[in-house]
């Protein structure tokens, strides 16, 4: 596993944005565990999360691309930190570009979007925090397909939670991969979140013990991508 990633699920346990416990979701689903991007609320914290999606997305596509799109609301302030990062550690300017929920009909930077219009021929990679559902690529990627002739390079999101989608067969990320033609990542995944993680400590304190690693264990039995 890489270095980045690995300070970058400790980071996510430090500054609480995943948590273990006992959660439901909004599926209804109990997890063990929970991923709240809000959490991430300071300065520093927003600086440092800009800088892992921006080597994350590096390493993964490489420096071809023009646009980020972050999908409101938790994409907006992802792909604004993203591009920063992204002009400081490899020296290339990206354009950020996120929708909004309701259309402006007034002003100078009236419609439907905020940031870079997208111009024919950009090729844009789709940033988020989590996805679950892929209710939110439904949402953004027909606004960016009719907004301009542009390629959608791909998606990242911080964490693949590896459980079934909608389909009840594939993980959310393979579900949006299949329905939209362009390919999906994840900074991490689940089960690198578990090989770092468990019985090792982040600031003195063991985050997965052998009952939580159980419960987890349990949960992809019934609700994991089955292989």
């Amino acid at each position: 596993m890489e270095q980045y990633k690995k300070e970058f699920i400790e980071f996510m346990v430090e500054s609480q944005v995943l948590k273990f416990g006992e959660f439901t979701l909004k599926s209804g689903r109990k997890s063990p565990f929970f991923m709240n991007a809000g959490a991430y609320v300071t300065g520093s914290q927003l600086k440092r999360l800009g800088e892992y999606y921006a080597k994350a997305i590096h390493n993964k596509y490489g420096d071809d691309f023009d646009v980020l799109f972050g999908p409101a609301y938790k994409g907006i302030p992802l792909s604004v930190v993203t591009a920063v990062a992204y002009s400081e550690l490899y020296g290339k300017e990206v354009r950020y570009c996120s929708d909004r929920k309701e259309e402006k009909d007034h002003g100078a930077d009236k419609g439907s979007f905020l940031g870079s219009k997208l111009k024919d021929g950009d090729r844009v990679i789709m940033i988020e925090d989590v996805t679950t559902s892929g209710k939110s690529m439904e949402e953004t990627v027909p606004k960016v397909r009719n907004a301009a002739e542009v390629e959608i390079v791909g998606l990242i999101v911080s964490l693949d939670r590896m459980e079934v989608g909608k389909g009840g067969v594939k993980c959310a990320l393979e579900e949006v991969k299949d329905l939209y033609g362009f390919d999906t990542s994840a900074i991490v995944t689940m089960a690198e979140v578990v090989e770092c993680l468990y019985n090792k400590e982040v600031n003195g304190q063991v985050v997965i013990d052998d009952t939580l690693k159980a419960a987890i264990d349990a949960y992809y039995e019934q609700y994991g991508v089955k292989e």
